[in-house]
């Protein structure tokens, strides 16, 4: 699995350099000088954020707002089946099952995610129904799955032929070691800043591979995964998601840019304090992106490979995020 993923990757990177549409860039802090504003903007985990970029910015670049853009976003790797840990065609977990998490927050605030969702290929779209529709914050399993139904989403199923052949092989050993970087922990999470200066996020994902049954990570957690605060900014996780659960992630990297930080060194603040709390790291990853309120970005993670992407009115690139260790 791990030479495919990368196969993957490096055949989708090398599409992109020949058209000259993706170029990769040495990390970069995202600063503006003083009184600057870089808006629109729209900032994604992992390669796959590229076409995640490009679908919000459809809406962004015609004075959209930052809502509908993140949803618009986090889609298209949900419905990708080449991406195989977001939504359809997501690895399943231990008994053959793909279930799914997402959340989603907006400027006010508001915020819905879904947890444990099978058979609903796109779980950011629900999240955003359970918060403008429901007056609670996350559903879960059978539960969720009913809602879904209710607002018209149709029942698929998310297992494809490629996916449940590596389950199938998976179960011979039954061995469970996430890869740092690899299958286990390639979410999507996406944070867009409109013309107007507001700030939405969005986050989704089929979790870690041959995970426990009913296992659920910091995705669709509000504060963990992603978090939105209009009057500072917002932040999204990826890596293992209980090791961002327990320092409650995004949230921290937001107050430490309410406390002056830049982007950056907020994702480097909560990085470390991650470390200083782990018992060991080394076989560990944890990567944070961030954006505040004038369009600066930025991104830190534990181990090197974790890279996202960067949108705005120059150019949508890829950028490799510094790393502690």
């Amino acid at each position: 699995m791990k030479s495919r993923r990368h196969f993957l990757r490096l055949s989708a990177l090398g599409t992109a350099f020949v058209s000259g549409v993706y170029p990769l860039h040495k990390a970069f802090s995202g600063t503006l000088q003083a009184g600057k504003t870089n808006k629109p903007l729209v900032i994604s985990t992992w390669d796959h954020g590229m076409p995640a970029n490009d679908a919000a910015w459809k809406i962004l670049s015609q004075n959209g707002h930052a809502l509908d853009a993140v949803e618009a976003g986090v889609r298209v790797p949900e419905g990708d089946p080449n991406v195989r840990t977001v939504g359809y065609g997501g690895f399943p977990d231990r008994e053959g099952n793909v279930t799914l998490d997402a959340c989603i927050m907006d400027k006010d605030s508001n915020c819905g995610a879904v947890a444990y969702l099978q058979h609903i290929k796109h779980p950011i779209s629900v999240a955003r129904k359970v918060m403008e529709d429901t007056p609670h914050v996350m559903l879960v399993g059978d539960g969720a799955l009913q809602f879904a139904l209710s607002k018209g989403f149709q029942k698929e199923n998310l297992l494809t032929p490629e996916s449940e052949k590596d389950w199938k092989n998976w179960l011979k050993e039954s061995k469970y070691k996430p890869v740092i970087n690899i299958e286990n922990h390639d979410t999507i999470g996406l944070l867009a800043l409109d013309a107007h200066g507001n700030l939405a996020g969005a986050c989704t994902t089929s979790g870690a591979a041959f995970k426990m049954k009913g296992r659920v990570g910091d995705s669709p957690i509000i504060g963990a995964g992603l978090f939105v605060d209009n009057e500072v900014g917002a932040a999204t996780a990826t890596g293992l998601g209980e090791a961002v659960i327990r320092m409650v992630g995004s949230h921290l990297v937001v107050e430490l840019m309410r406390q002056g930080n830049s982007p950056e060194k907020a994702c480097q603040l909560a990085v470390e304090r991650i470390i200083r709390k782990q018992k060991d790291v080394k076989d560990l990853q944890v990567g944070f992106i961030a954006i505040n309120k004038q369009g600066e970005y930025g991104g830190y993670c534990i181990q090197r490979g974790f890279n996202y992407a960067v949108r705005d009115q120059h150019t949508n690139k890829l950028l490799d995020a510094k790393f502690k260790l």
